[in-house]
């Protein structure tokens, strides 16, 4: 028999064991994802997977390869997404690769965490995690550049050049201005916010605004309406929403609210 490791998806926090029907397959190579009780109302949803080819050796050349990462990921995110979407169930996502070398330390290491479990699912039980980012929109400067063209010389030139700056300073401040108010008035709906400031990659300059919101579940439609007020109301912005998602940037205790 081939060798395998524990992998575990996702810490489940429910009254009752939620059934195992329909759950996706998991993980390339893997056993079926199937449920364990860790302790009262927390359960572990778990895999066996082989080691030849999620071993930390095969493993590490893996992780060069973005198409069958990007893949795994997918994977895993399918399991943990099926088990938000059960009734009663609150679900706290486990990070890619999380394995143990068998079932009692996959056990060991968990039960320690209890307290740790029981403060996550207060902060996020009955919420869904949803994504917003806020980049300007292109502006044309041609009339600008024009009118700069046909200034004469000198003074003339000078004054155009100045009125130029001074119209794109206004309007960079009218427009951060914009994504300030979009993120308090979103940040007012959510239970709470995750703001990050990294570029995406690809970008040349970060966001004006990318934030994770921890919305209740019970205000879903005030958000997504929120979301296409702000979208509408103006045109120097461009939003993106994503979600929503399994609370990934809400299970440690910091907060950027």
């Amino acid at each position: 028999m081939a060798e395998t490791a524990i992998y575990l998806y996702c810490i489940v926090h429910a009254s009752k064991m939620p059934s195992a029907a329909g759950v996706p397959p998991g993980l390339p190579g893997a056993t079926r994802p199937a449920l364990s009780t860790l302790a009262r109302s927390f359960r572990v949803v778990t895999a066996s997977v082989p080691l030849e080819v999620y071993g930390s050796d095969t493993l590490e050349a893996s992780l060069r390869n973005v198409p069958w990462v990007s893949d795994i990921a997918v994977a895993h995110e399918r399991v943990v997404e099926h088990f938000t979407r059960a009734t009663a169930c609150t679900v706290i996502p486990m990070k890619l690769f999380t394995m143990f070398s068998s079932e009692e330390l996959a056990d060991a290491a968990m039960r320690p965490r209890l307290h740790e479990f029981q403060s996550i699912v207060r902060r996020i039980a009955g919420c869904e995690e949803w994504g917003v980012r806020i980049t300007p929109r292109a502006a044309g400067g041609a009339e600008s550049a024009g009118e700069m063209t046909r200034a004469a010389s000198g003074t003339a030139f000078l004054a155009a050049k100045k009125a130029a700056r001074d119209v794109a300073r206004q309007s960079a401040s009218a427009v951060a201005e914009a994504a300030e108010d979009a993120y308090r008035t979103l940040s007012a709906i959510a239970r709470d916010v995750r703001r990050r400031g990294d570029i995406p990659e690809g970008a040349t300059s970060p966001p004006l605004l990318d934030a994770a919101f921890l919305v209740p579940s019970t205000r879903r439609k005030r958000f997504t309406a929120a979301v296409t007020k702000v979208a509408d109301s103006s045109d120097r912005i461009s939003v993106t929403l994503t979600g929503p998602w399994p609370s990934y940037n809400f299970i440690d205790s910091g907060s950027n609210a």
